[in-house]
């Protein structure tokens, strides 16, 4: 985990995490999100 967190505190993670906080606001990628997750959820129960 620390590893992560280094990363996530680098100028190149930050740049990752900017990246996915924009695809994030997609309204597509929001339906290909819940759609995964629907998925995801149904395969456990």
């Amino acid at each position: 985990m620390e590893r992560v967190r280094a990363y996530l505190r680098s100028p190149k993670g930050q740049q990752t995490v900017e990246k996915a906080k924009r695809m994030a606001r997609d309204p597509r990628n929001q339906q290909k999100a819940r759609q995964f997750l629907e998925r995801f959820r149904g395969r456990r129960h």
